[in-house]
């Protein structure tokens, strides 16, 4: 099975008015990212400035058109992908 990790870091430094609001949308993709299957697992930071998100089946470049759809997207800092290989 072929993983896409994507590393997402925000801007805490100056999140929006409605940034609960914005978290509520967020977990509604992720949610609906599981119920699609592409959704292999998601972490949130330890330092609470973004997430990890392991993508399965799809390509790179769809899971980098996936990530612009994140009601978090405007407000990235960096997102980062790494192809994975799972052994297990």
């Amino acid at each position: 099975m072929n993983c896409i990790q994507a590393i997402l870091t925000i801007d805490i430094d100056n999140l929006p008015a409605n940034f609960q609001e914005i978290i509520k949308e967020e977990q509604a993709k992720i949610a609906q990212w599981k119920e699609e299957g592409i959704l292999e697992n998601f972490f949130l930071r330890q330092s609470k400035n973004g997430a990890v998100i392991i993508f399965k089946n799809v390509s790179q470049e769809q899971v980098e058109t996936h990530m612009t759809t994140l009601p978090l997207y405007p407000l990235r800092k960096s997102i980062e992908y790494f192809p994975l290989i799972k052994q297990f």
